[in-house]
């Protein structure tokens, strides 16, 4: 399977992302570019999950039908074409990190996909069924990873 470049100008990969991004800072979504999306994808759907919580995974964002010839959006802003689903904070769109004070710091994956076939999800998904639903239709997919902890 082939791999998309995901990158973002606000943190590198695996190092600590701003307090402005962070649901206690702005709540600002973070900006992300992408590049090797496949010719043939449908569209495309960004997660970002915090495997390291205490209740288990949580959804931090989930957008849907994401523009496939797209490669990017700004800070702040919905990617083109996509439609942002219900966080684990009950809330449309980004809901920045925001792990209990005294942890270690928490990873939290930023995930795009391109699948070859729109999916259905729910409007408030877990991170589970987002997986369930693109695993089968992806073309490619790209990671990149950030770290909070207050």
């Amino acid at each position: 399977m082939a791999g998309i470049e995901l990158i973002s100008d606000a943190f590198n990969d695996h190092a600590f992302l701003a307090r402005r991004y962070a649901f206690e800072g702005e709540n600002t979504s973070p900006p992300l570019t992408w590049h090797g999306v496949p010719d043939d994808a449908s569209e495309l759907v960004l997660l970002c999950e915090d495997p390291d919580a205490p209740s288990g995974t949580f959804v931090h964002q989930v957008v849907v039908g994401i523009d496939p010839h797209s490669d990017g959006v700004e800070a702040g802003q919905t990617p083109p074409g996509g439609t942002e689903l219900v966080n684990g904070f009950g809330e449309r769109g980004w809901g920045g990190p925001h792990p209990p004070p005294g942890d270690e710091a928490h990873r939290y994956f930023f995930r795009l996909y391109a699948l070859a076939e729109p999916c259905v999800l729910p409007d408030a998904p877990s991170a589970e069924q987002v997986h369930q639903a693109v695993d089968p239709r992806q073309l490619a997919s790209g990671n990149l990873v950030a770290l909070y902890h207050r």
